[in-house]
């Protein structure tokens, strides 16, 4: 009887065990799915500083718009320097926060953009841009981005 019960205790004891793993290390997965992650040495990351350079460069082409439409929001056009940091996140697609080096009248600034690159339908989208100092979320770009076909 001895021997049954310590079996029987052993075969609960080892299903605690695999079940508490299993749901430990499902959670764990699940931060990491879709969790931002730096991008180390973004200086020399070619790709990040491209997606930097068509940020400033989607940024500027708002611009345009709006003063073609008669809005001027007192804004100047940005001189793209370099991005100093860089995220990405795994979604439709990846997902990347830059904070960019700009310059405007000699003047440095820094900004937040994201930006998001969908490599089997050659796009990329600027989703948001702003000075780093501001707090806002929404876009200062246009209302509605554009999507930027890659040839």
């Amino acid at each position: 009887f001895a021997s049954v019960l310590y079996i029987y205790i052993m075969a609960v004891a080892l299903t605690i065990l695999v079940t508490l793993l299993s749901v430990l290390s499902s959670a764990s997965c699940a931060r990491m799915v879709g969790g931002k992650t730096e991008i180390p040495e973004v200086r020399k990351n070619r790709q990040v500083q491209e997606l930097g350079r068509f940020a400033v460069e989607e940024y500027n082409l708002g611009l345009k718009l709006l003063k073609n439409n008669n809005v001027d929001n007192g804004r100047e056009q940005l001189n793209f320097s370099a991005v100093v940091e860089a995220q990405q996140q795994v979604v439709s697609g990846m997902k990347y926060y830059l904070k960019i080096s700009a310059t405007h009248n000699g003047v440095h600034e820094m900004f937040n953009s994201v930006v998001v690159v969908k490599p089997w339908l050659h796009s990329k989208q600027l989703l948001h841009f702003a000075p780093a100092s501001s707090s806002t979320t929404t876009t200062t770009t246009t209302m509605h981005p554009v999507v930027r076909k890659d040839n």
